[in-house]
């Protein structure tokens, strides 16, 4: 969290502390931030974390500097079944110590894994050898890492809120620095969508993100190259030399540095002994695939989730966080709050409470495969007369018997269901 502690979150307080969590905190002596206040990555650690780790509830039970390199089950490879539930599991540490335990919560997400810049999903050739004038994520470039990038040519890769936020700060530094220059590359074909639900966003900060993202470009302060596919990255004298096209028609970059805002991935390979079930194209747990699909999923409107969507076929293994997503790039931290409640009462035997799942979600107000109308947030434009959907896509999906795309400026709702059951 420290690396990317220079970002402001587009959520609010009020989504980036738990409940219970504040209640342990409070009982301290915590002074809770306004829950309208938008917390950096270090006000995040420094006022939340950091507290909450240095609580006397929880401090006995934490183990810092233990990095977890496999996991399996005592005595039990992944193939033999019978009398496997009754063995404790082996968590094997980089120290080379073996801790044995009752159940697993896997809650490592995915920061150490950044997708890499080949729009295969693969890195490209010269990718590895030129690590160097490459990062990943969102450098501090008006801060720690100013110098770096300051008076030189930036490639950004992107079109996600990270990239949002990345861009805007370069044209902040390039106000500063003179000679600062920003080529923005993004793989859509289709821009439409790229900025966001604008004003029916429920976290204004986000929806104005994309709406800033978007006046920057049409303002011609930068390049924009769409869909451009990089292909290789060489070094040409104290250049990167970028190979790319865009439809299929080569165009070549020169760049000082290049900068991959392409999302995360989850690290597997440490849970090659146990027995879990992934989505095939997302990698996220295998239940929650077709409810965060990006190709699917268009609103960012989540059906509540608990135990049941996070359980594996490894008796009291969990997968939560952002981990438990995947590969796809719509997680909040509020959903992962809900998700270790409800998987905790799992493990302590409260099966009704895992159950009843409670989760409020802000509603992006934008779809992903078609264009915003700006003075309704809804997507495809408005809906049919006498038709009782908030916009064409929506009315689409009732029409195929669907409850709704989920798309539209309604506040944030809390849903309660008593059971996940569908």
């Amino acid at each position: 969290m420290r690396e990317w502690g220079h970002v402001t979150l587009f959520s609010p307080w009020r989504y980036t502390a738990d409940r219970v969590a504040r209640g342990l905190l409070a009982a301290e002596g915590w002074r809770a931030p306004s829950d309208d206040a938008l917390p950096t990555g270090n006000d995040l650690v420094d006022q939340y974390v950091a507290p909450l780790g240095r609580h006397p509830a929880i401090t006995p039970h934490v183990r810092l500097n233990a990095r977890v390199t496999a996991i399996g089950r005592k005595d039990f490879d992944k193939v033999r079944t019978k009398g496997r539930e009754q063995q404790p599991f082996e968590l094997h540490l980089a120290s080379g110590e073996v801790v044995e335990a009752r159940a697993v919560i896997d809650a490592s997400g995915t920061w150490r894994r950044p997708n890499p810049a080949g729009s295969s999903g693969l890195a490209v050739p010269g990718e590895a050898a030129n690590a160097d004038r490459m990062a990943y994520g969102i450098p501090d470039v008006l801060g720690a890492a100013r110098s770096r990038y300051a008076g030189k040519r930036v490639v950004v890769v992107g079109s996600g809120h990270s990239a949002f936020n990345l861009i805007l700060d370069l044209l902040k530094l390039a106000d500063e620095a003179p000679g600062t220059g920003i080529v923005w590359v993004m793989r859509r074909e289709n821009l439409d969508s790229v900025w966001g639900g604008g004003s029916a966003d429920a976290l204004e900060v986000r929806g104005k993100l994309g709406a800033h993202a978007k006046a920057a470009v049409e303002s011609g302060r930068l390049t924009v190259l769409s869909p451009y596919r990089i292909r290789s990255i060489a070094r040409a004298g104290d250049k990167l030399a970028i190979t790319g096209a865009i439809r299929g028609n080569q165009q070549d970059l020169t760049a000082d540095e290049l900068i991959v805002c392409a999302g995360f991935r989850p690290d597997l390979e440490m849970l090659g002994e146990v027995r879990i079930t992934i989505d095939p194209w997302l990698e996220c747990t295998s239940a929650l695939g077709p409810l965060i699909a990006p190709n699917e999923h268009s609103c960012g409107t989540v059906r509540p989730h608990g135990a049941k969507e996070l359980s594996h076929p490894e008796k009291d293994f969990y997968v939560i966080g952002m981990k438990s997503y995947g590969r796809a790039p719509t997680f909040l931290l509020v959903t992962g709050f809900e998700q270790v409640r409800s998987v905790v009462a799992q493990l302590s035997g409260d099966f009704a409470a895992a159950a009843r799942v409670e989760l409020e979600l802000p509603a992006t107000g934008v779809c992903s495969t078609t264009s915003v109308d700006s003075a309704t947030g809804c997507c495809g434009g408005p809906a049919p007369a006498a038709v009782d959907a908030c916009c064409v896509q929506d009315a689409d999906a009732k029409a195929d018997g669907k409850t709704g795309c989920g798309c539209g400026p309604e506040p944030p709702q809390v849903l309660q269901i008593g059971s996940l059951a569908r």
